[in-house]
């Protein structure tokens, strides 16, 4: 194959990760925009994800496409639940202190991978995709269903829009992100919105992880690399922009792609490391973060 078709590979792939990427990003991005909190447990949010979608797809009968369309409902939601049930249970009772949630968060990453390890079990176990089309190009066949991870996450994240822009939600949760005590003395009831928030991130983290499991597999330790990388995007992209992140999980997720199939994965990584060392000397808030008064 000539060098045209294998960068057309390497962007297609990395289109794949940019999307999973950006869902997985916008999650922890909204929870810092809004609440001011550092999620460290989205990545265990986002394993929790991919097993409960294995549970689903091992236990419900019938066709693939019927279980991973019943994961793709069932998973986030769990998932969301869990994750207010966290927020109201333990962030609400710090009153949302950067330094306690971060140790909290840490504390609930460990409760969720060894939740999952007691109930799972060590091994990585795969999940049957719903279709398995391929498209056939001139040079190469590519699976159908990985453009199909790419348009469901670019409907997920319109949806996500919609909702900040368009929504009476979205419209508490804004209000809550400029001053949630003035938000208070409005009558928002700022408790259940941080909650709603909260389960809204770990819910994107979900659906991440419920499209990329068939092509990835379910693991209790999976959670790593969707953190990292998710915390470079939101570096990179400015802490709390949502289109900051979405620019950025393109930039990084294209960049991974190329790099990853032309020399090492690990020097993409790398690379991506070095770019948020300079973001955060050269513009501290990122592409699109609003500078500190």
């Amino acid at each position: 194959m000539d060098f045209g078709p294998f960068l057309l590979l390497a962007l297609m792939e990395g289109l794949v990760t940019a999307a999973v990427l950006a869902l997985t990003a916008s999650g922890l991005s909204l929870v810092f925009g809004i609440m001011r909190v550092v999620n460290v447990a989205h990545g265990a949010f986002f394993m929790l994800g991919a097993v409960l979608a294995w549970f689903v797809a091992e236990w419900l009968p019938g066709p693939p496409a019927l279980a991973f369309a019943a994961a793709l409902v069932f998973c986030p939601l769990v998932v969301g639940a869990i994750a207010a049930i966290a927020d109201m249970a333990v962030l609400k009772r710090l009153n949302y202190e950067p330094e306690a949630t971060i140790v909290a968060t840490i504390g609930l990453l460990y409760i969720l991978e060894q939740a999952a390890l007691s109930l799972f079990g060590p091994d990585a176990r795969p999940v049957e995709a719903p279709f398995s089309f391929r498209l056939q190009l001139p040079w190469f066949g590519y699976s159908g269903y990985k453009l199909a991870v790419v348009v469901a996450a670019a409907l997920v994240l319109l949806g996500v829009w919609l909702i900040l822009k368009h929504s009476r939600a979205g419209l508490l949760m804004r209000a809550t992100q400029e001053d949630r005590d003035t938000a208070r003395a409005f009558g928002i009831n700022v408790d259940r919105v941080y909650a709603g928030v909260f389960a809204m991130g770990a819910g994107l983290a979900a659906i991440a992880a419920v499209l990329i499991v068939p092509i990835s597999q379910a693991h209790y330790l999976m959670g790593g690399d969707p953190l990292l990388l998710s915390f470079i995007v939101v570096i990179i992209g400015g802490l709390g922009s949502l289109r900051g992140t979405l620019v950025a999980a393109l930039l990084i997720g294209l960049s991974d792609g190329v790099i990853s199939t032309f020399f090492a994965p690990t020097l993409a990584k790398i690379i991506a490391t070095l770019v948020v060392a300079l973001v955060l000397v050269f513009r501290p808030q990122g592409l699109f973060g609003k500078r500190a008064a």
